[in-house]
């Protein structure tokens, strides 16, 4: 339960406003839509919109305070006074906020793991959540597929929510006993200062390849905003893929870097390595060594990828002190996450297997893995989202026809743009245009695959994973790609 504190208590690191020490702050809010009689309003001066301009609105919904960013014509300190309503302002409250937030939302012992790179953060998190709960800790996530614990997680807007829902979050968590929270912590995060004030027990970088280049500009840009877990945090383990060419060169940077790889070590002097691993349908098999000692992971996941993802798994929680024989016993009840990898099936039709995988790196990796599973041809269905990186989409639909026996285009996330050009730019990837099937309805696609595809076939469903919608032009609808998989193959949800 939140404990009301006084405005210029709240404030004091970053102000000094004596009068205002009769103002009790219970509740921060961004939004003024959520405000509500006796919550202090933050207007930030956002990338989009400027919410300075929803002041008035939100002292007309009830605020008893507002806490605004300073710029121009209110320099920092300044109090005004609108409708009986004190508004403070702060310099740079964006990178404030953080901070400003967790004096209000404390979550003491509470241990955090940040997991950031382009793919595999989710998996990963929930790795780590499933592992921890199978040992007797217990443990909670913060990320794409939702905040909480995981037999509850509510939804979340975004990988890595604003400043004071982070803060909320987590103080929220350790009430519920939680010890450690796994969280995915984003490039958007983490630049816009969301995630500042927060310190890791470990941190983990998974990989990099194109992603959010419509916001970042440049890969080096993309690169430098993850590397900011561990540069600009308390991060008390860096856990490092060095199998990737960005992570192998922070390796040799960071004096608390503990290297991960796939391949036998011999470079970095702290390492957990694997000597062998055995992939299978049941799952995979990894022999590896190092720093801890030998050992055999098994668990029921299947893909080069997922290797990578349980050696980073299993080597945050080795050096968070978690006893080695106690994870392995219990590696074989770890269970893929939702809408990663996963696979539907019934007797006398092809596989379905729906994926998150939404950029050219990833998309790879999951046909790359599928092809060794695959006895007859291999379906890629994929789309690529509208109001995103264009320069993606030729290199998704590129892939696809490469590592692919059959290539079905459809409709992602178009939101505000228009289908037909997403498509165009697809198809601009493609050797063999006319050979691809265009279908921008994902249902429809789904259902000329399994009509057309022999039973010994898998067809891959990619980009929306756990997604429960799609995002148009006329607004959000209500689709999953599981649930299509589901009633196409006549199997029960």
């Amino acid at each position: 339960m939140t404990k009301a504190i006084s405005m210029d208590t709240l404030l004091s690191t970053w102000v000094d406003c004596p009068s205002l020490s009769s103002i009790r702050v219970s509740e921060l809010e961004l939004d003024s839509r959520r405000v509500q009689s006796g919550t202090t309003f933050v207007a930030l001066i956002g990338h989009v919109v400027d919410g300075r301009k929803f002041i008035p609105a939100a002292i007309q919904q009830g605020a008893n305070a507002v806490i605004a960013q300073a710029c121009g014509e209110h320099s920092h300190g300044t109090v005004d006074i609108i409708e009986d309503v004190p508004v403070v302002y702060i310099e740079a409250l964006d990178k404030c906020l953080s901070a400003i937030a967790s004096k209000l939302y404390p979550y003491p012992e509470m241990a955090l793991i940040g997991v950031t790179g382009t793919n595999g953060k989710t998996t990963i998190t929930q790795l780590i959540a499933q592992w921890m709960d199978l040992v007797g800790s217990s443990a909670a996530v913060m990320g794409t597929t939702g905040n909480g614990f995981l037999a509850n997680l509510k939804e979340a807007a975004n990988t890595t929510g604003n400043a004071v829902e982070i803060q909320k979050t987590l103080a929220s968590l350790a009430e519920q006993n939680a010890k450690y929270t796994a969280l995915e912590v984003s490039s958007h995060g983490l630049i816009q200062g969301r995630v500042k004030a927060l310190s890791f027990a470990a941190g983990v970088f998974t990989n990099l390849s194109r992603d959010h280049l419509d916001y970042h500009g440049t890969m080096e840009e993309y690169a430098n905003a993850k590397r900011m877990l561990f540069t600009a945090h308390q991060c008390e383990q860096a856990i490092i893929n060095v199998d990737d060419a960005v992570g192998a060169a922070w390796a040799k940077q960071l004096p608390n870097a503990l290297a991960v790889s796939l391949k036998p070590n011999s470079e970095f002097e702290q390492a957990v390595f694997a000597n062998h691993i055995a992939y299978a349908e049941s799952g995979i098999s990894i022999e590896f060594d190092g720093k801890f000692g030998d050992g055999t992971l098994c668990a029921p996941l299947i893909g080069e990828f997922n290797a990578a993802n349980l050696m980073l798994a299993l080597t945050t929680l080795l050096s968070l002190g978690f006893d080695k024989q106690t994870l392995l016993a219990t590696a074989a009840k770890l269970q893929p996450v939702l809408g990663r990898m996963e696979l539907f099936q019934t007797v006398g039709k092809a596989k379905v297997v729906v994926d998150y995988a939404h950029t050219p790196d990833a998309l790879e990796k999951v046909l790359q893995a599928l092809r060794v599973h695959c006895q007859g041809e291999l379906w890629a269905i994929l789309g690529c989202g509208g109001d995103r990186d264009a320069g993606k989409r030729p290199m998704m639909a590129n892939i696809a026809e490469r590592l692919g026996d059959k290539v079905v285009l459809t409709d992602d996330n178009p939101r505000s743009e228009d289908p037909a050009q997403i498509m165009k730019d697809m198809l601009a990837g493609l050797s063999n245009p006319a050979q691809a099937i265009v279908q921008h309805d994902r249902f429809k696609a789904l259902s000329y695959a399994l009509e057309n595809a022999a039973s010994q076939d898998i067809i891959l469903l990619a980009g929306k994973g756990h997604e429960d919608y799609q995002i148009l032009n006329s607004g959000t609808i209500h689709y999953s790609d599981r649930e299509s998989a589901m009633q196409l193959l006549g199997l029960s949800s």
